[in-house]
């Protein structure tokens, strides 16, 4: 029951969040910051999930819940920024079919990735004992390397500058 009202009232922030919160924040860092920022930000969070699990009790759930809520707003907030970008980087004529490859991508990575991450978070566990970064820490090390990816894309020579509106 509680743990329904903590999933509800988290999407609810959410909404809330990407409602009143994030254009404000926008408007004042510009779209590239946000975007950036919330991947820099993403990266210790990811690095520190291992050791939440060492947590127990209400100092567990309380931990989990705020760095749920907090990876959720920092993902809302680099994807929001990312269809800015998008659409800033497009002419108007092409933002239909750019917006459109991107949800594509977007879907096809979501349908792999449960079966990817499956797959790695099996080797993981077959390597509890390594010397470096033993379990699930290679798991998390694994997300923080794509998120490391991603942040460096958001760099010339490989983010597109904005088009001209038209």
């Amino acid at each position: 029951m509680f743990e329904d009202f903590i999933h509800e009232s988290s999407g609810f922030g959410l909404l809330l969040f990407q409602l009143f919160i994030y254009p404000q924040v926008e408007k004042r860092l510009g779209p590239l910051t946000v975007t950036r920022l919330s991947a820099v930000v993403s990266i210790p969070l990811l690095s520190s999930y291992p050791y939440i699990a060492l947590l127990s009790g209400v100092m567990l759930h309380l931990v989990i819940n705020v760095a749920s809520l907090l990876r959720n707003t920092l993902s809302v907030s680099l994807v929001t920024g990312l269809f800015i970008l998008l659409n800033d980087a497009v002419p108007q004529r092409q933002r239909g079919a750019a917006n459109g490859i991107s949800m594509t991508a977007m879907s096809i990575f979501k349908a792999i990735a449960p079966a990817g991450g499956g797959a790695i978070f099996s080797w993981a566990q077959k390597r509890q004992h390594a010397a470096f970064l033993p379990g699930d820490q290679m798991v998390f090390f694994i997300l923080n390397v794509v998120q490391i990816l991603g942040l460096l894309l958001t760099f010339k020579p490989f983010l597109a500058q904005p088009s001209e509106r038209q």
